[in-house]
């Protein structure tokens, strides 16, 4: 054991092996720390100018849990562990009793961390020993924090529902969202960065997010739910940031737990739990991007800065070679590393983590990136892996929304249609034929009206609700709405890797001209464009998302991976021209459609046996000349044309005696003609009205729109009548 002088009296008491991590009490503060590749664990203690004042060997162990209890611990102590690795345990040479390490299950940290090559490896240590380098300055420590504990236990998810009801968490509410959720996904950084109404200094941070213009923003558009980029404390990866750029977008954790303070302005965790609060008091959920499936450690020649100091071998998927001194990392997710969830400890820690963040931050759902690398068991995907089963009857955690990426890069990583019922899944069937029939693709109507009606192909009737699929037809990771139609392209060279990465099957067109142009006609239609890929993507059956920004009409100038641009490129541009002002009207004005005619978007028919109600009567597909369409029609290439009509009402399933019946026609035309519809229900005995053209640029203009049986369809457009009651 080594000691350090300081003036503070801490003494080492018998303490508790559960729960994982700092447990603060009033006279101290329990520490527990899982670590199978110790000889020896030193608990390190820090003040506030972070000089070391104490270092304690905890002398107690079960098994691989190593614990003790340190008196005169207050809120706010700042500490960190070495570990004198067994020789047989050390993930590489670099081990060694310099490396401090980041608790696991740290609830804040004191700084963010951003790689420097030189502080990582650390400086001369005459007390750790004279060829051993302390790398402190580079790590930052884990703050003591009072917050109920995290554990597996029945108690601890009592308390855990407890803390919920404290917080007053509105239940009802969040019944009724699921109904009609509309995501929204922003960046806490890019939300506000440039924003005029947000204070300077509160400007890209968690504050920033919830200013009440932000919000007021977000009501007027009419999204329901918020879902956050990754918050989790995070590093950029070194290879990126010796290029003098970042990882902006946050996908790379070192901590699951603590929220990052990049985006604080003292408090990283008070200034969080304010921003979810200020949601959820506004009406909207919010859903956090977590990433479990990998860190910012990497693999072989990666980083040590917490679960490789600690537990290497249980925390990341390994291949054993005879022929090697070190193991080496599967790499499913790209990132270098592939986390072990079927690791009972780690499935225990991504368990304790999700709780926290509900219990102590009142988050609504989670986003899972890269979700497939969950349900591996250790390296097959399985629906039925055991995490899924306790996130099923988890008291805390069954109620919360649940969205999958559900994919990773690893053998039968492609897992769409595969997660348990109680999830919501990322569409991108939906987004890859949406985008592909409005760029006029051939065979493409059958499978956009399969993926219009909610993709029954993927989530089966009777087994999975509409709601299932979340539709997008952008996302963070790649273009933006406005570059979808403006680039043919990706244009990445600002990313520094010679336009290598990114995504190359993007499905856009430019229309004319290859971005920033004046031609009022590429322009003109490029608008229309917008506006048919966003009313489909609102008026579609299923969750839609929203990527922030979209309406907006933001451009990232045709990069479709920015993952590493903390500039103009990813911040909100909040001062629109005509044509901006416009859209965003138009983005308003369609989710305003969805909201205000349930009929829409929560459609229930009578072969759908999920629940037992029913408000669809009819349903007609029709051909150009107004007939039904056949079988051979929907893989007839010579026209991208239909009609779809419907007859439903809107009375609820518990009160039958106000039934009001609705007549609503779809009229699609993706081709590059005009082409004239000869639709007799369209009688002129009949009071029709126009809701939607998007061959109109103005909104206001619908409702001057002429309806007859003869009515000529631009190119390129989609249009949505209703029958006058």
């Amino acid at each position: 054991m080594f000691e350090i002088s300081s003036g503070h009296d801490f003494s080492l008491l018998p303490g508790q092996v559960a729960p994982f991590g700092a447990t603060l009490h009033s006279d101290g503060c329990n520490f527990s720390i899982y670590c199978p590749d110790a000889q020896d664990v030193y608990l390190c203690l820090f003040d506030k100018d972070d000089n070391e004042v104490a270092q304690i060997k905890l002398e107690q162990r079960v098994q691989s849990k190593w614990f003790g209890f340190v008196s005169d611990i207050k809120e706010g102590q700042k500490y960190a562990y070495r570990v004198n690795s067994k020789l047989n345990r050390k993930v590489n040479f670099e081990m060694d009793l310099g490396r401090l390490l980041i608790d696991p299950y740290a609830k804040q940290l004191s700084h963010a961390l951003n790689w420097d090559g030189e502080a990582y490896l650390g400086v001369p240590n005459s007390i750790l020993g004279d060829s051993v380098k302390d790398n402190q300055a580079f790590i930052p420590k884990s703050i003591v924090t009072a917050c109920a504990p995290t554990c597996a236990s029945n108690e601890a998810m009592a308390d855990a529902n407890l803390t919920s009801l404290r917080k007053g968490l509105n239940t009802e509410h969040k019944g009724n969202v699921q109904q009609d959720r509309i995501i929204y996904e922003a960046h806490i950084k890019g939300l506000t960065q440039l924003h005029p109404d947000v204070p300077v200094e509160h400007r890209g941070t968690y504050l920033g997010a919830c200013h009440p213009s932000v919000l007021a923003h977000l009501k007027k558009l009419g999204v329901t739910c918020i879902q956050f980029l990754p918050i989790f404390a995070f590093m950029p990866e070194p290879f990126i940031s010796d290029k003098g750029l970042t990882n902006y977008w946050g996908y790379n954790p070192i901590n699951f737990f603590s929220p990052d303070p990049r985006y604080c302005i003292k408090d990283a965790l008070a200034e969080c739990r304010q921003m979810v609060s200020e949601y959820q008091k506004a009406g909207f959920e919010v859903i956090l991007d977590v990433v479990f499936n990998h860190t910012a450690e990497s693999g072989e020649p990666g980083s040590i800065l917490s679960f490789k100091g600690f537990c290497h071998k249980h925390a990341y998927l390994q291949v054993e070679n005879d022929e090697l001194n070190t193991p080496t990392y599967i790499n499913y997710s790209g990132c270098g590393n592939t986390v072990n969830s079927a690791n009972t400890y780690m499935m225990t820690l991504i368990i304790d983590a999700l709780r926290y963040w509900v219990t102590e931050v009142g988050v609504d759902g989670f986003r899972f990136d890269l979700a497939a690398s969950l349900g591996r068991e250790p390296l097959d995907f399985h629906a039925d892996a055991v995490v899924f089963k306790i996130l099923r009857q988890d008291p805390v955690l069954k109620g919360v929304v649940m969205i999958a990426e559900p994919w990773d890069i690893g053998p039968g990583g492609y897992q769409l249609g595969q997660f348990p019922d109680y999830w919501l899944e990322v569409n991108d069937k939906f987004r890859d034929t949406v985008r592909g029939f409005w760029r006029s693709d051939t065979g493409l109507k059958a499978a956009f009206a399969t993926r219009f009606m909610g993709s029954r192909d993927v989530f089966p009737k009777g087994v999975r609700p509409m709601k299932t699929s979340v539709n997008n037809v952008t996302y963070h990771d790649g273009f933006t709405l406005h570059d979808m139609v403006s680039y043919s392209q990706k244009h990445n060279l600002a990313n520094l890797e010679d336009n290598y990465d990114g995504h190359n099957h993007n499905l856009s067109d430019n229309y004319g001209v290859e971005g920033e142009t004046t031609d009022t006609a590429i322009l003109a239609l490029r608008e229309k464009q917008k506006r048919n890929l966003f009313s489909t993507l609102i008026l579609s059956q299923g969750t839609p998302h929203i990527l922030g920004g979209d309406e907006l009409s933001r451009s990232q100038k045709g990069n479709n991976n920015a993952y590493c641009q903390d500039n103009e490129l990813n911040w909100l541009n909040w001062d629109l021209d005509a044509s901006q002002s416009a859209f965003l009207a138009f983005s308003q004005y369609v989710i305003a459609l969805r909201k205000n005619n349930p009929l829409l978007s929560r459609m229930m028919f009578e072969d759908d046996q999920f629940n037992n109600e029913v408000n669809i009567e009819t349903t007609d597909w029709y051909r150009i000349d107004g007939t039904f369409k056949r079988d051979q029609d929907w893989t007839n290439d010579s026209h991208h044309c239909f009609a779809l009509h419907l007859v439903g009402h809107t009375s609820s399933f518990d009160d039958m005696s106000d039934v009001v019946f609705q007549e609503w026609l779809y009229i699609v035309n993706s081709s590059t003609e005009n082409v004239e519809f000869n639709l007799p229900l369209l009688l002129n005995t009949q009071d029709w009205e126009c809701l939607l053209n998007t061959a109109l640029s103005e909104v206001a203009q619908y409702s001057s729109e002429k309806v007859s049986p003869l009515l000529m369809m631009e190119s390129r457009s989609f249009r949505l009548l209703k029958l006058k009651a």
